[in-house]
């Protein structure tokens, strides 16, 4: 094997860089990586969005005598890195869940004959038969594991398949490493070096600072103000752009009123056929449409070099979720826009999602013993995670629930039936009428699976009957033709059928305290997520250089307390629904004011309503400060959060009658040290002040009092 300084090796695989892949050199990063990779040695590669990770092992891969196996975490992401080095003449392959097994067995075969130098598995796939001997005897001489802060739990996308990738080395017979991310903290790529069992491993870690990105905020309060802003920011450039919003529904949204506004708008998201996101997506490439809207499922491995604007219309959940999106704008190198719109708000929709995910020890508990109740005498509960919330009751969602059955199923606390194949409970909703005028020619087949049912029982099929799949007649395709008949029929509102069986069954414990999950992990991947949470809303209220703030968040000693490239740097940040890169401070109809200048307009509308009561006012209302959120910020936020969720059960009011979330958070930023204070925080009038004003105040000073 080469060594480090190997002149040969280093110039082969600039040579081949040219000549296979069209680069005239490496970039900044990548030739150290591919060096390290050639001498044998571990390597932890670090590069920004955009910044050719994938080129570190696939150059290294057509000059190293074996396969080189990469584990990638998404289906999507190796089909589209397979075709494009196929479409180079490559070899290469991918081994997942949408293969038969003679395909697998094929692509296994080429490899043995040296036919692939190249193959994408998923992790979850090496679960499954004897995959991981079957490369082994092929000869393996490099394992690369991409998007590898999967493997860390204080990674923002932790997946608990990667953890299995240290002992996959060895079953691999020990070849050498390497793990690759765009967006791994200090404490990530420790993890990453820890759970691979790297040795002595090369760390490359290039410059995260993307000079042509500029990186805005502006502060909006409902989702009108988004959209208002989003259409100013896509009229005022010119270029593809790629908007990302945080759930299906407002993706649906947002590229409905962008249609409206004759803008050429896509959808793209999870929820979407195969068919179409590929459709989606080559109309984008190809600038048949100029705006993508996405949730993060667009955008892994996709190569746009000319996206000029990237839009948050909601915070995402983490920085370096943030980071890895917007990293999607200005591959070319040419200036380009990322814009987080951003609410206080949108930081509730993910703490729902976070502590739904990882719900809390009680919460799991409270759902077992609801599965125990619902248990028939030797059966399953077949209770609906809807269901279930009902019978837990205490403000449990449905997403807490089903986070917590999976968790009690993988502990094996509880037992999952799988339905029957056979045994149906049909129900008719259809008219004779309408199955009559309805179902006329081309589906016969259906008829004859409604006659047979009413030949069965009669009228009583309104009811709801049970039924096995396997008693029909012959000619409908046996017990699996008669299911799928079954299930189209119910698509189109003519019976509903449900599969009997199945469900959870009480395993092995005695009771909650004997439930065997691990309570610990549980908590630490909540707190990690929440702390990615805090960091993101840190940006997006940050006062100095974001840029920096991204540049120290992922370690890159690059980092300073000024640059030309982000909103308050440049003097930008008016809190305005204009341009982020448009300067001055003029005010216009579509400017919206800042937290100071909101201020002001709150104490303008106090003095005349104190003037018409005959009140005079009693101080001039503070402006709230603008600043960096600490680590006792959040805790106090969150303490106050907690007792107005008490007092909002104990008086049976949704939460935000109580107070918003905007005074919760002056609260936290003003600290009032008494009643008066605390009569000048926004959303704070005198009926609130009367019946909550102490309880808030004893919470503000007990935190106050333990800061000191």
């Amino acid at each position: 094997m080469a060594s480090l300084t190997s002149v040969p090796a280093i110039a082969n695989a600039r040579l081949l860089l040219r000549d296979r892949f069209g680069f005239p050199d490496f970039r900044i990063g990548q030739e150290h990586a591919v060096a390290a990779v050639l001498s044998g040695r571990d390597t932890v590669v670090v590069l920004p969005t955009g910044g050719g990770k994938s080129l570190c092992y696939q150059v290294p891969a057509l000059l190293l005598p074996n396969l080189t196996v990469v584990v990638s975490p998404l289906i999507s992401l190796m089909k589209d890195q397979v075709d494009a080095l196929t479409a180079r003449g490559l070899p290469a392959a991918y081994i997942n869940s949408t293969l038969t097994s003679a395909e697998v067995r094929d692509r296994l075969a080429r490899a043995d004959q040296g036919e692939l130098k190249i193959i994408y598995v998923a992790p979850e796939r090496f679960a499954i038969g004897s995959l991981a001997a079957r490369l082994k005897g092929i000869g393996v001489s490099l394992l690369a594991v991409d998007e590898a802060h999967c493997i860390s739990e204080w990674g923002h996308d932790f997946r608990p398949s990667y953890l299995k990738l240290g002992a996959l080395r060895d079953q691999l017979g020990g070849p050498p490493a390497i793990a690759l991310t765009a967006t791994a903290t200090p404490q990530v790529r420790r993890d990453i070096v820890h759970e691979l069992t790297l040795r002595d491993p090369k760390t490359v870690v290039a410059g995260f600072d993307r000079p042509n990105l500029t990186y805005s905020v502006v502060r909006t309060r409902t989702d009108a103000e988004k959209d208002e802003t989003l259409l100013t920011l896509i009229r005022q450039r010119e270029g593809p752009a790629v908007v990302y919003a945080s759930t299906r529904r407002a993706v649906d949204r947002v590229t409905g009123m962008l249609c409206r506004a004759r803008i050429r708008a896509s959808a793209y998201h999870a929820g979407l056929d195969d068919d179409r996101r590929r459709e989606v997506q080559e109309d984008f490439m190809a600038e048949r449409v100029r705006v993508i809207v996405a949730t993060n499922a667009f955008g892994m491995g996709i190569d746009k070099p000319n996206v000029r604007l990237v839009v948050h219309h909601a915070m995402p959940g983490s920085l370096e979720a943030y980071y890895q999106e917007a990293g999607r704008a200005g591959r070319d190198g040419l200036q380009s826009d990322c814009v987080l719109l951003h609410s206080f708000p949108d930081r509730f929709t993910h703490e729902f999602f976070i502590k739904g995910a990882y719900p809390e020890r009680r919460v799991v508990e409270r759902v077992f013993a609801a599965v125990s109740s619902a248990c028939t005498v030797g059966g399953a509960s077949r209770g609906t995670p809807a269901e279930l919330a009902t019978l837990v009751g205490g403000g449990v969602n449905e997403r807490a629930v089903e986070s917590s059955l999976r968790l009690l199923v993988r502990s094996g606390a509880l037992q999952l039936d799988s339905p029957s194949s056979t045994q149906l409970h049909v129900r008719f909703l259809a008219t004779p009428e309408r199955i009559r005028g309805e179902l006329g020619a081309g589906r016969e087949a259906e008829r004859e699976v409604l006659r047979a049912l009413w030949r069965m029982a009669g009228e009583r099929v309104y009811d709801g009957i049970v039924v096995d799949a396997g008693s029909f007649a012959p000619g409908l395709g046996g017990p699996a033709g008669v299911a799928a008949l079954l299930e189209s029929l119910q698509g189109e509102q003519f019976v509903v059928v449900e599969r009997l069986g199945g469900g959870h069954r009480a395993g092995p414990p005695a009771g909650p305290g004997s439930i065997p999950v691990d309570w610990d992990a549980l908590d630490r991947r909540r707190s990690a997520e929440l702390a990615q949470l805090d960091s993101m809303q840190r940006f997006a209220y940050a006062n100095g250089c974001r840029r920096g703030f991204i540049l120290r968040y992922f370690g890159d000693p690059a980092a300073r307390s000024r640059c030309d490239g982000c909103d308050n740097c440049l003097g930008t940040h008016s809190e305005t629904r204009d341009s982020p890169g448009a300067t001055g401070r003029s005010r216009s109809r579509r400017e919206k004011p800042n937290i100071s200048d909101r201020g002001q307009r709150a104490r303008n509308q106090r003095s005349r309503s104190q003037a018409r009561s005959g009140r005079a006012a009693a101080a001039p209302r503070r402006e709230m400060p603008e600043r960096d959120l600490t680590g006792e910020d959040i805790a106090l936020l969150g303490a106050l959060r907690t007792l107005r969720g008490t007092i909002a059960k104990q008086e049976r009011v949704p939460a935000y009658c109580v107070c918003p979330d905007r005074t919760l958070f002056e609260m936290v930023v003003l600290r009032p040290p008494s009643l008066g204070a605390l009569r000048e925080v926004h959303g704070v009038g005198d009926e609130r002040l009367e019946r909550y004003g102490e309880r808030f105040l004893r919470v503000i000073r007990e935190a106050t009092e333990m800061a000191r």
